[in-house]
């Protein structure tokens, strides 16, 4: 990376994503509503966005100079829902699920999550972050440049500790903005099956408390499913973990109708995440509260499960985050520019709610949007050029491509 005080870049053809207005969260018609100016320039200035106008009127000289050639500028994805800190990858179950395995079939005789654990619980602090510090780099060139990371893989005190000291060191490295989620109820442990309030008891009386002591975590977050968690095993969980000043994160609705939606909204849950399976009952109840709907398509394709219907969500007036959950088991991708366009070809958003739901709502379900998430003076300077594009309906137009040139966090060309 570079370490550039200033830096202004020029020749840009649109630039999107622009807030001069007062931050409020977009919602139903409002979340297709993308301000941009053409022909402009941004100066960016000791790592923050400090002015942007019309190209011809930039008077700034002897500063560094990016040519956007025309193309767009724009702040880069906020990515609410990883777990890229594992051990090692799983193609065995994808080969086990094309023929014909389901998810759920592979996570009960002991693969998926555990399968993940148990890896884990033989890897290295050293080689964790070094291919979790790798994974987040792949993330940054492809335009993310704020990152929730979960633990999750442990499930067990040391492994889960381990996890977030991983995720510790990659906030203290990178120039990424990085969010730490506690996850320790992601599955139940192979030894805890016949008891599962032991183990529940250790999550709540030995984890939480180390990790709120030691500052590990941000969030806490609680897989509430069928065949995981349930509602009433996630409301003890949240509970506890409000206690500690963590609030909520869960998974919810992925497989079933759960109930993990309304106990995530009785908790005060910053987001409830997945929603493969919603129905009115959780619209209702999303749109009367503040928790964010985030929802997952790469799991949905991955996995080829039904998406979540975000089109039919927005137009009762919700707003939401898109997200990548990228991970070993069902999602191995934090393609952001992917995403948005099975959100719009699976979902049927528009682009510019897409890109929305990845940068300006996103910022919100990470508490960050006063930092992050548009173009806005004043607003740390994360942003994307993209030069081979020059409107925002290219971007998942051209499916499967990174359209990232140049990536800057914190003013730095990475």
């Amino acid at each position: 990376m570079q370490n550039n005080s200033t830096l202004v870049i020029r020749n840009i053809g649109n630039l999107y994503g622009i807030s001069t207005s007062p931050y409020s969260f977009k919602k139903g018609k409002d979340l297709s509503i993308v301000e941009q100016l053409s022909d402009a320039y941004l100066y960016v200035k000791d790592g923050k966005i400090a002015d942007f106008g019309p190209d011809a009127s930039c008077t700034l000289s002897d500063v560094q100079s990016i040519d956007a050639k025309g193309g767009i500028v724009c702040p880069t994805y906020i990515d609410t829902h990883t777990h890229i800190v594992f051990a090692t990858s799983r193609e065995e179950e994808y080969v086990m699920r094309l023929k014909g395995a389901s998810y759920e079939a592979i996570a009960e005789s002991g693969g998926g999550i555990l399968n993940s654990a148990t890896k884990l619980g033989n890897a290295t602090f050293d080689d964790l972050y070094a291919s979790a510090k790798q994974r987040l780099n792949s993330m940054i060139a492809m335009g993310t440049g704020v990152v929730e990371i979960k633990s999750g893989y442990g499930l067990s005190f040391d492994s889960e500790i381990k996890m977030l000291e991983v995720i510790k060191s990659l906030k203290a490295n990178s120039d990424a903005h990085i969010k730490a989620t506690f996850l320790g109820a992601h599955a139940i442990p192979m030894e805890y099956k016949s008891r599962r309030s032991d183990y529940i008891d250790v999550l709540i009386n030995e984890m939480l408390p180390y990790i709120a002591e030691h500052e590990l975590a941000d969030y806490c977050d609680v897989f509430c499913d069928k065949g995981f968690y349930t509602v009433e095993e996630t409301r003890l969980i949240l509970t506890a973990a409000n206690k500690y000043g963590l609030k909520g994160k869960i998974h919810a609705n992925e497989l079933a109708v759960s109930g993990g939606v309304q106990v995530g909204i009785e908790c005060g849950a910053l987001s409830v995440d997945h929603l493969e399976c919603t129905t009115q009952a959780e619209w209702d109840a999303l749109l009367a509260s503040d928790t964010i709907p985030t929802l997952l398509p790469g799991t949905s394709f991955f996995l080829d499960i039904p998406y979540g219907e975000a089109r039919k969500m927005v137009d009762y007036g919700l707003g939401i985050v898109l997200a990548s959950d990228f991970n070993p088991g069902s999602t191995p991708s934090g393609n952001m520019a992917f995403l948005q366009s099975l959100a719009c070809l699976r979902m049927k958003l528009l682009p510019t709610e897409s890109f929305n739901a990845c940068t300006y709502n996103a910022a919100a379900a990470l508490e960050c949007e006063d930092e992050y998430g548009s173009i806005t003076k004043g607003k740390v300077a994360n942003i994307q050029v993209m030069t081979s594009i020059n409107n925002l309906n290219q971007l998942p137009y051209y499916y499967g491509q990174n359209p990232t040139d140049i990536t800057i966090l914190k003013g730095k060309i990475q």
